[in-house]
């Protein structure tokens, strides 16, 4: 089954007939169960077979885009029925190009002819907005006779009019035109220092923004009025506004020129928002009418270029008729990819099948496992780390369980793990709308890819908070405690403290039904207790974690026919591990029975007191030292416990040089036998042809091949020692530090219960303190404050800390007994895959 081991892979060949082929390689991307090879490695993409044809796609995929840009510029919306069109025939493709011209061809067209006429109405804008400035300019005068005479006093001196006035009137010139109301504080400055101060400007502020004909912007604009005396000064305004960038229009001097242009203006402004309107309707239709096939346009397009991209890996036969590619198949659906092959000739229309043959090889095949909604997402967990090796055994199905375990014994908390089921819950009710948006927010997508994993994570979290008895750091008291104050009341209120100690009255005699009793939420000594409990059990949850993978390995040694890594890896890893830590985790259970509380003399060897510690046991153990107990107490847990714990401890020692020299001592004696047995029958078969001469040649010949493979021998046993060396010192103190490392499971569990502690105590407490109306206004205002920080930093913060700490003690902790990792996956060619990273493809 592929869930526990990648699937069995073929490497087949296949021919194609030149006609079918197109249509078979269009079946087999719609199945999507083949990884072809590239026959044409050393071949320039330029010069390849369907070149051509990849180049047409690629021109059509640019069409389709500048139609999609210009369909979202408009805000139309684009038609998705969730279809997946076939791939079209190739010959139409021409339809297709025909049709894309066209539609292109008049957009482009329409576009002009809007830009044109909204330059146009831009120019009449301006135009108008000039004539009423300048209007109300020459209107503010007084006479307005002569609208320049007021200008030629600002200009010139009265000395100057007077001896003007003897050889003829004053002549004043006026440009007016518009610019840009960001540009005009230095347009003013520049008039100035180039007209040496000889021009007076007058300037007013178009109050509607005007709309940028080229890129469709608002753009605020002023009106300005320029006077000046003579040609030249007339030559050198112009250029500055020029270097402006201001336009200039044309405006009369006289009055009734004025109104009579400002009319024209207004009767051609009117005429040109009838063609722009109709211009832009006639635009929207051609959008509109293309948006409600786009989609399924892009999907023919990128079919049509994946299939041709497809072709150009296959090699052509001698006589250009035939088309032959290798491709990675998985042996169980061979008779699928027939099918397909078989439907791909029939609407192709030839006659001769397709030839699919199986090809031994000796290359590694790719790895593929199976996966469905629910596994994808631990699958990519594990493909994270590496791709497993062609048919190692797959971590997903256990780590569907002990990921989420491994999480919830870090994050027991029935509330957080509450909030955590009920966000994943509603993202699997709501599946499939909230697929169909297709957001392009990573973290959303993120936590929407990973809803089944969320789904377990609160789900197990909600069952160890149970178990923990925490719930917003508070307790259940679902059975009712099962311990109880025996000491009169009035002995009670003379002490702070009250000690219940469970020998007596006290406690009830037999455990609480489920998890902890509530009680212990009211103890001063709730962490010192709760710090041993989750300690021992973090230990217990890691030894059996990586004994577990530890036998995996096993699985795959059996599987690959490899006996010498089981007789020299596997059973010094497994007596290794327990013979030390098994052994410490027995040591647990050990204490946990043997030791009560008493105040009989008689069993105080049995008592809290005389309960050694298992950390000081252990190490004792590993260093072969004594224990020194307490008086009257045993020097041990159990009869014989020093003799047996020197001789676990002296086997796994052994198991040391084991795993260093047993496989390569082997394998290098399996190699010297084997040189030797060749050597004789050379040697043999030499003598038997009767030749006094061959003999010794023979001899000397194997010798001196001998000699030469000698060197390459030894560099294979050295490396060999070497590899062994670095995974023997890996395991070895890997073993210590992986054991320890699952001590994360209680440090992390006793941070989340703490800082959940924390949050109640000053924070939503605060709350309860006020009375009246005051303290429900003071206790809403408290709750969200709180709700927000518990989200916040006890779910998302301290959930993601959690997650991360399970990923490494699954990536390293676990899968390093038994994973390697080093293989590559398997990519067919489908074109549900093409689509979706095409249309997750950021936009050029």
């Amino acid at each position: 089954m592929s869930l526990f081991r990648s699937e069995e892979m073929a490497l087949c060949q296949l021919f194609l007939q030149s006609e079918a082929a197109y249509a078979c390689v269009s079946e087999l991307g719609e199945l999507g169960l083949v990884q072809f090879r590239d026959l044409n490695p050393d071949v320039n993409a330029f010069q390849r077979k369907f070149v051509n044809e990849v180049r047409r796609c690629d021109e059509m995929e640019r069409k389709l885009r500048y139609l999609e840009k210009e369909i979202k510029k408009d805000g139309i919306p684009m038609l998705d029925t969730g279809e997946n069109p076939e791939a079209p025939q190739p010959r139409e493709m021409i339809d297709l190009e025909a049709t894309f011209e066209k539609l292109e061809n008049e957009l482009r067209e329409v576009n002009q002819n809007a830009e044109a006429l909204k330059r146009n109405f831009l120019e009449l804008t301006e135009l108008k907005h000039i004539l009423r400035k300048t209007q109300v300019f020459f209107d503010e005068h007084e006479g307005g006779v002569n609208p320049t005479e007021s200008m030629t006093r600002a200009l010139i001196s009265d000395d100057s009019i007077a001896r003007q006035s003897n050889l003829g009137p004053v002549q004043l010139g006026f440009v007016a035109g518009v610019i840009l109301r960001e540009r005009i504080p230095a347009f003013e400055r520049m008039l100035w220092r180039a007209c040496r101060g000889n021009v007076f400007l007058r300037q007013a502020e178009i109050e509607t923004p005007l709309e940028d004909p080229s890129s469709g912007d608002q753009v605020f604009k002023s009106v300005f009025i320029i006077f000046f005396q003579g040609d030249q000064l007339k030559t050198r305004v112009k250029k500055i506004c020029e270097g402006f960038r201001a336009t200039l229009y044309p405006c009369p001097e006289a009055p009734a020129d004025r109104r009579e242009m400002a009319m024209g203006v207004m009767t051609r402004i009117e005429d040109l928002n009838t063609v722009l309107g109709q211009t832009q309707d006639h635009r929207h239709r051609v959008l509109v009418a293309a948006a409600k096939n786009i989609k399924n346009w892009f999907v023919k397009v990128r079919k049509i270029k994946a299939i041709y991209h497809t072709l150009n890996l296959f090699n052509l036969d001698v006589t250009q008729k035939c088309l032959i590619a290798e491709c990675w198949v998985p042996v169980l659906d061979m008779e699928s990819i027939q099918l397909a092959l078989r439907r791909g000739t029939e609407r192709s229309g030839s006659s001769v099948p397709p030839i699919l043959n199986r090809m031994e090889t000796f290359e590694d095949p790719p790895t593929y496992n199976r996966t469905n909604k629910f596994t994808s997402a631990f699958q990519a967990l594990i493909d994270s780390y590496g791709i497993a090796n062609y048919r190692e055994v797959n971590p997903t199905p256990y780590t569907i369980i002990t990921f989420p375990f491994l999480f919830a014994v870090m994050f027991g908390d029935l509330g957080h793990g509450l909030i955590m089921f009920l966000f994943a819950a509603w993202m699997v009710f709501k599946e499939k709308p909230l697929a169909a948006k297709k957001s392009d927010n990573e973290v959303w997508n993120i936590f929407f890819g990973g809803r089944y994993i969320i789904f377990l994570m609160g789900l197990f979290s909600m069952y160890t908070g149970l178990i923990y008895n925490d719930i917003f750091s508070k307790s259940l008291n679902i059975f009712g405690s099962y311990w109880r104050v025996s000491t009169p009341v009035h002995e009670v209120f003379k002490h702070e403290h009250t000690q219940l100690t469970p020998y007596h009255d006290d406690y009830h005699g037999s455990p609480y039904p489920l998890g902890l009793d509530p009680i212990w939420q009211m103890a001063e000594n709730k962490i010192i207790f709760q710090n041993a409990y989750k300690m021992k059990i973090s230990i217990i949850i890691g030894v059996f974690h990586m004994l577990f993978g530890v036998c995996l390995s096993l699985w795959n040694h059996m599987y690959f026919k490899r006996p010498l890594n089981i007789f020299c890896e596997f059973i010094p890893q497994i007596i290794f591990l327990t013979f030390l830590f098994l052994y410490m985790v027995l040591l647990m259970f050990i204490k946990w029975v043997t030791y009560y509380p008493t105040d009989d003399f008689a069993e105080i060897k049995y008592s809290p007191g005389c309960a050694p510690s298992i950390l000081i046991t252990f190490i004792n153990m590993v260093l072969f030292k004594t224990f020194t107990p307490p008086k009257d107490c045993d020097d041990s847990m159990y009869a014989g416990q020093m003799v047996l714990q020197k001789l676990l401890v002296i086997c796994a020692l052994i198991c040391v040089p084991w795993m260093l020299f047993a496989k390569p001592y082997y394998t290098l004696r399996n190699q010297r036998k084997m040189n030797y047995s060749v050597s004789h029958q050379q040697m043999q078969a030499a003598t038997e042809n009767g030749d006094a001469e061959q003999p010794m040649q023979n001899n000397t010949a194997v010798t001196g091949h001998a000699g030469g493979g000698g060197h390459a021998e030894e560099d294979d046993v050295s490396e060999m020692f070497i590899h062994q060396g670095i995974h023997t010192i890996e395991y070895v103190l890997g073993s210590v530090s992986h054991t320890a490392s699952y001590l994360r499971l209680w440090a992390l569990s006793l941070a989340h219960a703490q800082l959940s502690d924390v949050l109640w105590g000053m924070v939503l407490k605060m709350g309860l303190t006020f009375d009246g109306w005051i303290g429900g206004v003071a206790l809403w205002i408290i709750f969200a404050v709180w709700a927000v920080l518990t989200v916040s930093i006890l779910v998302l913060m301290e959930g993601l800390s959690a997650f991360l700490h399970t990923l490494r003690l699954h990536w390293v902790e676990f899968q390093s007994k038994f994973y390697s990792g080093t293989g590559y996956s398997f990519q067919p060619f489908a074109f549900e895959v093409i689509l979706d990273t095409a249309s997750q493809a950021p936009e050029e």
